[in-house]
């Protein structure tokens, strides 16, 4: 079906997203943090990316940011995939130009939902 780039320090919730991933036939890249994130990005061209936003270095709402401001990538989705669940949170990540914007835990059909429309 898509790419979809996964950036995520937590090697539990990499496993998780990606397990709901390719269950439903999506190829999945992984990085571990943001700077890894943005390289694997511009190379791969994915379909969209997963972005966790509490991450050493620099988060992910600078990373979606960089993504967006980047002619290189900046038509590729990035949906924000976070524990951050205040309503301030989500502003700023939608701000930052993230296409949605899940709390952690994510439901699987609440992913493939928000990537159906993303990818279309």
């Amino acid at each position: 079906m898509a790419h979809i780039v996964v950036i995520d320090d937590s090697p539990t919730e990499v496993y998780v997203l990606q397990t709901m991933l390719e269950r439903n036939g999506h190829q999945v890249s992984v990085a571990k943090n943001a700077e890894e994130g943005i390289a694997l990005v511009k190379q791969a061209q994915p379909n969209a990316v997963l972005m966790d936003v509490v991450m050493p270095g620099m988060n992910g709402f600078q990373a979606t940011r960089e993504l967006n401001k980047n002619p290189e990538t900046s038509h590729i989705p990035v949906i924000i995939v976070t524990t951050k669940d205040q309503q301030t949170d989500k502003i700023w990540g939608m701000r930052q130009g993230a296409k949605d914007y899940l709390v952690k835990p994510v439901k699987e059909a609440d992913l493939m939902g928000i990537l159906g429309t993303v990818l279309n």
